[in-house]
């Protein structure tokens, strides 16, 4: 599996923000995305994602579990944003998303534990402590399998502990054969990963 992007650009309200971006993306592998704010990580991940259409150049995932259609399918996407509906419980939005995204490796109450969530499932998203939060919308990656996972600023609102913890996850995602892409401006722990720099909008 590979996700390969050729001569890729991006856009925000009519700004072009890159231009002419070339990577490549293997099984097992990290990509860190880096740079100043403005300098469109988060529109690339959305890119990738099939949330906005690139300005220019195309993307595609190679040898991709016959499973999925495409890239769209096959990926994760993890944003600023927890994605979880506040009067609802933990419980009842992660059984929204596995209802959408499809059954994985893990339950819900198997996701909620490798989160150290396990007994509070049952509270309102709402409660939660903006660390908890963050936390619960990490369990929604391990209950559906999905092979590429788009993470932005993934570890934002995380203590130290919750950031081992989750280097760990994406370690056992990129042990597994998965992708990662993650936008961030703070190390993640992963071994072996790789940095593209957005330093410089066109």
């Amino acid at each position: 599996m590979r996700l390969i992007a050729e001569n890729l650009g991006g856009e925000r309200g009519g700004e072009r923000l890159f231009s002419g971006l070339d990577f490549a993306v293997s099984a097992s592998e990290a990509l860190l995305v880096t740079g100043p704010n403005g300098a469109g990580k988060s529109t690339l991940l959305r890119i990738i994602a099939g949330l906005l259409l690139q300005a220019e150049g195309k993307l595609r995932l190679d040898d991709a579990p016959v499973a999925f259609e495409g890239l769209v399918a096959a990926s994760h996407y993890l944003g600023h944003l927890n994605a979880m509906k506040p009067v609802l419980t933990i419980d009842e939005n992660l059984r929204f998303w596995q209802s959408f995204n499809g059954t994985g490796q893990y339950s819900i109450a198997e996701a909620l534990e490798r989160v150290s969530l396990g007994d509070i499932g049952h509270l309102p998203f709402g409660y939660l402590s903006t660390g908890q939060k963050r936390r619960a919308s990490i369990a929604r990656l391990l209950l559906s399998d999905r092979p590429v996972w788009l993470l932005d600023e993934p570890t934002a609102g995380l203590d130290k502990a919750s950031e081992l913890q989750f280097a760990g996850l994406m370690q056992a995602h990129l042990k597994g054969g998965g992708i990662i892409v993650a936008a961030t401006h703070l190390p993640l722990g992963l071994e072996g990963s790789r940095e593209l720099s957005l330093g410089t909008m066109v």
